[in-house]
């Protein structure tokens, strides 16, 4: 994802303050040890979290409470048209279990 620039302490802020219905959500969903990561050169923002059950995840798109928080997030990150954060997927090099 891509944060832009000048925003790093409102992306914090707003982060730190997460609603209680999404966090409530993402554990619904299975997601465990949720961490965004900012690279402070190039604004990109690198997300790991684990989970056990892909369906879940895949679905949290629809939930109402994830599109009004893409929303709340617009104005400081990149977005799609849907409002959900541009995304790159990246390809896994190396794992260590």
């Amino acid at each position: 994802m891509f944060l832009y620039k000048g925003f790093e302490d409102e992306y914090k802020k707003r982060h730190d303050a997460i609603w209680p219905e999404l966090k409530e959500l993402l554990k619904a969903a299975g997601i465990r040890d949720y961490s965004i990561y900012l690279d402070e050169d190039t604004h990109i923002l690198f997300v790991s979290f684990t989970f056990q059950d892909k369906d879940k995840v895949d679905a949290l798109p629809q939930h109402t409470v994830m599109q009004k928080w893409w929303g709340y997030m617009k104005d400081i990150m990149e977005s799609n048209p849907d409002h959900s954060p541009v995304v790159i997927p990246l390809k896994e090099m190396f794992h260590l279990p």
